[in-house]
């Protein structure tokens, strides 16, 4: 080795002493700290080399830090970034304080273990969640512990604190204007950027309720009980605005408790008062419409005073060996009024009450919700989008003025008694098809026919409808593996018949008759496949040389 190469040898030995130093802090024994446990205890300590440090040096101590890190703005052990449902449990979210042991007993695994802050310090806390499936019921285990970053480019002081939160600009008002306007260039013509600034952070905003919004009540959220991962009950899950629900679920109960479970009475669904908007002080009372009572033999009861204060509550009677509970509910059907602005003017529910005996648990319930705008009538599907067996044709017709009929009042009258009140014009193509788009409704087309008579039509003879014929063409549309019924053609098919007039007060039986056909005229599936492709291959002009 020669003096050439002595620079490159003193660079590592310097690369070295600090890599040893940095190790020396790094490796130091933090204290690891298990709030599940209340214990403390070193973690263990990864051992490096040492180097000799260099002749005629005294070694330094170690600099205390003047300047610390601060304390963090977040507190990890209350920060839970996968809890996305307010006063609702989340699926595999072991951090959400709304989960319960049953909820852990239905969890596969924690879907974020670790939740901790900055991760290029040094030394964070951090947050470890965890499952023991052995305890019974599921419990989740917390530890709270020092996180070491292994790293030798971490952050081990901060001498700016400013640097860990966003400054909050300052807002222009008459106080400050002056002294904004000398500290900057000017404010932007922008009229978006004018409003901003003009406005007061504590103006009042407009609330309103939006789509999906959850409908709050003066103490939290309607509840509307829902089955979640199984078919039992959840009755934390929050009505939502202008969301539609019908759920069926099971609910599990200890009979002999039955009147101390607060989500078996009335007073539980009825008593709850909705905000008109988010936040706001007006409160919309829940009026129960109609109370149904069931009885062991499935007897229908419909009682003539809803008022829910002489209501009798629920009551444990034995009968023999058995026991029932009475006053249970079965069945609610909410329905729930709102405008245009999106506030809630009307709240309405419909309950069936029944008797539950230690033969029947666990039992069905069953919840609705639906909205209802402002000065409309709910019109009743009858598919989504396809059209359900069972369900009625939604038909409709369009306001026109109808001409006069010349035909005697007699023959009037049949034909009205075989069409019905208010005949639709058009017929709509799928089960939740749409009134204002009237181009995809599809056309009545309406036929009058003549029977054929043997004999000759007497010229004093009258005719009368005596049949009306509907037929209804519909096809499978879409996949194969889930067609929907669709309505391509309605044929109404007026057949008349003529009969001789008879004079004045003579009677006359004539029989009338309305068929409707349902007709199947769904193609084949075909099979298609590609053309086969063509190969347009050419000979080299030399491919008979010499010969030609």
């Amino acid at each position: 080795m020669g003096l050439r190469d002595l620079p490159l040898l003193l660079l590592l030995l310097l690369l070295v002493d600090c890599r040893a130093s940095v190790s020396a802090q790094v490796g130091d024994t933090p204290v690891v700290t298990t709030e599940a446990l209340n214990s403390t205890k070193p973690a263990p300590t990864t051992f490096r080399p040492a180097v000799s440090p260099r002749p005629h040096e005294t070694p330094r101590a170690p600099r205390p830090s003047s300047d610390p890190r601060p304390t963090p703005v977040t507190d990890v052990a209350a920060l839970c970034v996968c809890d996305l449902s307010p006063a609702l449990c989340d699926v595999n979210c072991c951090c959400d304080p709304d989960c319960s042991s049953v909820d852990f007993s239905v969890f596969s695994a924690c879907s974020i273990p670790v939740v901790m802050g900055d991760s290029q310090f040094c030394s964070q806390k951090a947050a470890i969640y965890s499952l023991n499936f052995t305890a019974d019921p599921p419990q989740r285990v917390f530890k709270l512990v020092d996180q070491i970053n292994p790293s030798i480019f971490c952050i081990h002081i901060t001498n700016y604190k400013p640097a860990l939160s966003f400054i909050n600009p300052e807002v222009p008002d008459e106080s400050n204007f002056d002294k904004l306007m000398k500290t900057s260039d000017g404010f932007s013509t922008n009229a978006e950027s004018d409003v901003s600034l003009t406005t007061k952070p504590d103006a009042p905003n407009t609330a309103k309720y939006e789509y999906g919004v959850h409908l709050q009540t003066s103490h939290s959220f309607l509840r509307f009980p829902s089955p979640l991962t199984s078919s039992l009950c959840t009755d934390n899950n929050p009505a939502a605005f202008l969301v539609n629900q019908a759920v069926k679920c099971t609910r599990r109960i200890n009979l002999e408790q039955c009147t101390e479970i607060e989500t078996l009475s009335l007073a539980y669904y009825s008593s709850p008062k909705i905000l008109r908007v988010p936040g706001s002080g007006t409160k919309v009372p829940i009026t129960v419409q109609s109370i149904i009572i069931q009885s062991l033999n499935k007897t229908l009861t419909r009682l003539e005073d809803t008022d829910t204060d002489v209501l009798r509550p629920l009551v444990l009677v034995e009968a023999g060996h058995d026991k029932i509970c009475t006053n249970i509910i079965l069945e609610v059907k909410y329905s729930l009024t709102y405008t245009n602005a999106g506030e809630i003017i009307k709240a309405d529910v419909f309950v069936l009450l029944g008797a539950v005996s230690s033969a029947m648990v666990p039992f069905q319930q069953k919840f609705e919700i639906y909205f209802i705008q402002q000065n409309t009538k709910p019109v009743p599907l009858s598919g989504n989008p396809g059209y359900v067996v069972g369900l009625p044709l939604a038909a409709g017709f369009q306001p026109q003025k109808t001409k006069a009929i010349a035909c005697r009042l007699v023959a009037q009258n049949v034909e009205s008694l075989l069409k019905g009140q208010g005949f639709p014009d058009y017929v709509a193509p799928f089960g939740n098809s749409q009134a204002q788009d009237v181009l995809d409704w599809v056309p009545v087309h309406f036929i009058t026919q003549t029977s054929h008579m043997k004999h000759f039509v007497l010229q004093d003879s009258c005719q009368l409808p005596v049949a009306l014929a509907i037929e209804v063409k519909w096809t499978k549309y879409g996949s194969l593996l889930n067609p929907q019924a669709k309505i391509v053609n309605v044929t109404a098919n007026l057949i008349s018949s003529s009969f001789p007039e008879t004079n004045s007060g003579n009677k006359r039986t004539i029989l009338i008759s309305t068929a409707v056909t349902f007709v199947d005229v769904s193609a084949p599936a075909e099979a298609g496949f590609r053309a086969r492709p063509t190969i347009n291959a050419r000979l080299p002009f030399n491919f008979f040389f010499p010969f030609v």
